[in-house]
C-alpha cells in the first residue's frame, strides 16, 4: 500500500494534507469518495425533481392559432412533439413531457371537427374524476387561443369558454399573432380584444384578453409581444403548490428561477450554520457535504435542467463537490478559515459563519453553472455536463464568490 498522503475531499473543496501528515485524517467523520457523492447526488436529484410535481396546462384553439409556437416560446419545447400522448377523452390528448414537470392537454378535437359540447362533456367527467386525485394530476390553467386576424368570436366559442369556467377551471383568453410597431399594438387587434372583453366572460385573472405574439416577424418588424404578461397571469391563477413545477418548466423568466434558487441556498445556509453552531474540526467537515449535495440537487431541479440527464448531472455534481474544486480549495479555505495558533488549516475549527459562507459560495457557484447550461442547446448542454468545463466554470465562479470585498448582493 502506498504511504503517500491521500487527498481529502471536504466541504466542496479539497485540501492537500500538510507535510508530514499521516495517511488519513486524525479523527472524526470519514471522507466521502466521489462515487459515494455521485450516488448521493443522483438520489437527491431524483427527490428534488419529484418534489417539483407537475404543472398541467390545457390549451384550446382552432387550427393555425399558434398553439405549438406559443408553448415553445414559454417552455422552450414542443410538448406534443417530444412527449408521450395519451387520449383522455374525445378530442383531448394529454402530453407529458419527458422531464416530468410539464403536462399539456391539447384540444385536437377542434381540428378534427369534434364539437365543443362533446369536448366539454368529456372534460366534465375528467375534472370530476381528477378532483379526487393528487393536485399534480389536475388541470391547473386553461389557455383559450384566438387568432387576432380572425376578427370574430363566435357564439360557440363564447359558450365553450363559459362551460370551461363552470367546471372550475381558470381560463385565460390569449390573442395570438398580434402585430405591433414601436410599442403600439395594431388598432384592430385592440378593438377585437375590447369586443371579447365586452362579453363579460368569466376569464382570469382580471377579465382581460392577453395580447401576444410568440415570434418576431422580420418582414413586418413586429416584435415578440405579451409573453411575460401571459406567464405572470398564469402564475396568478394556478395553485401555489405547482408554482415550483411551472418555474422549472418555463424558460422565459430567469428571474423567477433565480428567486427560487436563492430561497434554496438560504435554507441550506441555515442548515450548515446549524451544523457549525458548535465549532467542528476541519477534519470532520465531511458532515457538511450531504447538505451541499441536497442544495445543488434542488438548484438543478429549480432551473429545470433535464432529469433525463440525471446520471451526467450527478457525475458533474460529484466532481464539483470532491476533486473538482481543488484549485479553488486552498483559496476558499485560507480566506475563510483561520489556522489555530501555531497550527495548520487542517487543525482549525469550522464555525457557523464559515460553514454558512462556504455553503453559500458553493450554492451561488453551482447556480451560475446551471444558468450557463440553460443558454446552450440540448446537444451542447449534454456535451458540457460531460466535460471538464463544468468543473472549470464552477471553480472560476467559486473563486469569484470568495474574492475579498464581494458582498452577498454581488453574488
Amino acid at each position: 500500500m502506498s504511504n503517500r498522503p491521500r487527498r481529502a475531499y471536504r466541504v466542496g473543496v479539497s485540501i492537500e494534507p500538510s507535510a508530514g501528515a499521516g495517511p488519513g485524517p486524525p479523527s472524526g467523520t470519514p471522507d466521502l469518495t466521489r462515487g459515494q457523492v455521485e450516488g448521493m447526488f443522483e438520489q437527491r436529484l431524483a427527490e428534488a425533481f419529484a418534489a417539483l410535481g407537475c404543472f398541467n396546462l390545457a390549451i384550446f384553439g382552432k387550427t393555425g392559432v399558434g398553439k405549438s409556437t406559443l408553448v415553445n416560446a414559454i417552455f422552450g419545447r414542443d410538448v406534443a412533439a417530444t412527449g408521450m400522448g395519451s387520449p383522455v377523452t374525445r378530442g383531448l390528448v394529454y402530453y407529458r413531457h419527458p422531464d416530468g414537470f410539464l403536462g399539456v392537454y391539447d384540444s385536437e378535437g377542434f381540428e378534427t371537427g369534434t364539437s365543443g359540447d362533446v369536448i366539454v362533456d368529456g372534460l366534465r367527467r375528467l375534472v370530476a374524476d381528477h378532483r379526487t386525485r393528487p393536485i399534480n394530476e389536475q388541470i391547473h390553467a386553461v389557455w383559450y387561443l384566438v387568432r387576432w386576424s380572425d376578427r370574430r368570436f363566435e357564439r360557440a366559442q363564447e359558450q365553450f369558454v363559459r362551460a370551461l369556467a363552470d367546471l372550475g377551471l381558470p381560463v385565460i383568453i390569449v390573442m395570438t399573432q398580434v402585430p405591433s410597431r414601436d410599442g403600439d399594438v395594431h388598432p384592430e387587434a385592440l378593438e377585437f380584444a375590447r369586443y371579447i372583453e365586452s362579453l363579460r366572460l368569466p376569464i382570469q385573472p382580471r377579465g382581460a384578453v392577453v395580447l401576444t405574439n410568440a415570434l418576431s416577424d422580420p418582414f413586418t418588424q413586429s416584435p415578440v409581444l405579451g409573453l411575460q404578461t401571459l406567464l405572470d397571469d398564469t402564475y396568478e391563477v394556478i395553485p401555489g403548490v405547482v408554482e415550483s413545477a411551472l418555474t422549472a418548466a418555463q424558460v422565459l423568466d430567469i428571474g423567477r428561477k433565480k428567486k427560487a434558487v436563492a430561497a434554496i441556498i438560504n435554507q441550506a445556509v441555515v442548515v450548515a450554520a446549524g451544523v457549525g453552531a458548535t465549532p467542528i474540526p476541519f477534519a470532520d467537515a465531511a458532515i457538511l457535504v450531504p447538505n451541499q449535495v441536497t442544495m445543488i440537487a434542488r438548484i438543478t431541479a429549480a432551473y429545470g435542467l433535464p432529469p433525463s440527464r440525471s446520471t451526467a448531472l450527478a457525475t458533474a455534481g460529484s466532481v464539483v463537490l470532491t476533486g473538482g474544486a481543488t484549485m479553488a480549495g486552498r483559496y476558499a479555505v485560507t480566506s475563510l478559515l483561520k489556522p489555530v495558533p501555531g497550527g495548520t488549516v487542517a487543525g482549525s475549527a469550522i464555525s457557523a459563519t464559515v460553514a454558512g459562507t462556504l455553503t453559500k459560495a458553493v450554492g451561488h457557484s453551482w447556480a451560475k453553472v446551471c444558468e450557463y447550461a440553460l443558454t446552450l442547446d440540448e446537444s451542447s448542454r449534454d456535451e458540457f455536463f460531460g466535460s471538464r468545463q463544468v468543473t472549470e466554470r464552477f471553480v472560476s465562479y467559486l473563486k469569484e464568490a470568495q474574492r475579498p470585498g464581494r458582498g452577498a448582493r454581488d453574488r
